[in-house]
């Protein structure tokens, strides 16, 4: 979903340079608008904004933050679930039009920041790994035609027709090693792609691959586990994402034993909080879900994070119980944030992914 602020201040950071509010790509996730040196303006997502393919799958040099992001619930030979997620950011320095030829080595630190996260659950074990890079060095991108994003040896590629991807990643202790068959069309959240973030109207371009099926090798200290299952693709990009007294948020993304699925978000601030999501019917089109159309509830914390919750959308008889598995899966990067496999029940069964921030220091 979405990460922006404690993702900025890591990647100003990353880049150099002081991290304070008033600091060129700090200011910019809570204000629109903010120019570069030059005065060239970020480009801001509206309403009015469409999404283009395969070139969208590609990177927005001219919008200040992005990401391509994977999670899967897969199961191993022996039967045991196993969660994965896959993660690589984009921060802007600087804007720059996507026919512009990357900048003279001497001005790389001002172009770009990446960051990678990768992550394995299984058996109550969470295995975490964060990698960063910043400039155009060509040690990290993102290309749309041939599909490809990359850190390093973190590996995401496709084939000709973008419908066979090939990912690959590796942290202490971990690796994997997957093929990702992608079986449906991209789905548009919010509208025809623009999916507001508050009542005001900030927001970002969010799209989805929510039919993936997925299948490969993951490596445990070790032992190789032949793996299967399915997974769900997120791509996201804006210049602006959340409000002045936003302090974090909760997002899900299910598949229920009905074949339909279900994508709910909630931003949260001190005087309450903005939700919205999707609901993918197994026959039909994607139908947005407003915020009076949604109804989540925190059940139960572990560790002061909420891992049980209720999730309800009447118009659909959908009344589900999420709970996190067994275990302790904050990420503890830079900037620490929960991400876990959930189990569904209720007037559904399914399986699913969560992630939490603000709740952890």
């Amino acid at each position: 979903m979405i990460r922006p602020m404690g993702l900025c201040l890591v990647l100003l950071l990353l880049a150099g340079c002081s991290g304070e509010a008033g600091d060129e790509g700090f200011a910019g996730l809570a204000g629109i608008g903010k120019n570069d040196e030059a005065g060239t303006p970020y480009l801001q997502p509206g309403p009015g904004d469409r999404l283009t393919f395969p070139a969208d799958f590609g990177p927005h040099p001219q919008h200040r933050i992005e990401w391509w992001y994977l999670t899967a619930n897969l199961e191993t030979a022996a039967g045991d679930p196993l969660g994965l997620q896959w993660t690589q950011f984009r921060q802007a320095l600087q804007p720059r039009a996507a026919t512009e030829p990357a900048p003279a080595a001497r001005n790389w630190p001002r172009q770009a920041a990446w960051m990678a996260h990768g992550a394995v659950s299984w058996q109550g074990q969470h295995y975490f790994a964060e990698k960063l890079a910043r400039g155009d060095m060509g040690n990290a991108g993102a290309t749309a035609a041939p599909f490809r994003v990359w850190l390093d040896n973190w590996q995401l590629t496709g084939n000709a027709e973008n419908n066979r991807w090939q990912l690959k990643a590796a942290g202490e202790g971990w690796s994997y090693d997957l093929i990702l068959a992608i079986e449906g069309a991209p789905v548009a959240h919010g509208k025809d792609g623009f999916s507001a973030k508050s009542a005001s109207g900030e927001g970002s371009m969010y799209f989805s691959l929510v039919d993936i099926a997925i299948t490969g090798e993951v490596t445990l200290g070790g032992d190789v586990l032949k793996v299967w299952g399915q997974g769900w693709f997120d791509r996201e990009w804006s210049s602006q994402l959340l409000k002045t007294g936003q302090k974090g948020w909760d997002w899900f993304a299910l598949h229920l034993d009905s074949g339909d699925k279900l994508m709910a978000f909630r931003l949260r601030d001190e005087s309450g909080s903005f939700q919205a999501g999707t609901w993918l019917p197994a026959e039909g089109d994607p139908v947005p879900l407003s915020s009076a159309e949604l109804n989540l509830k925190e059940l139960d914390r572990r560790k002061g994070v909420p891992v049980g919750w209720r999730l309800k959308v009447p118009a659909y008889q959908v009344d589900l119980q999420l709970v996190a598995p067994p275990g302790d899966y904050l990420n503890r990067g830079l900037y620490p944030y929960w991400e876990s496999p959930v189990n569904v029940a209720g007037s559904h069964q399914g399986e699913g992914y969560m992630e939490l921030t603000g709740y952890a220091e």
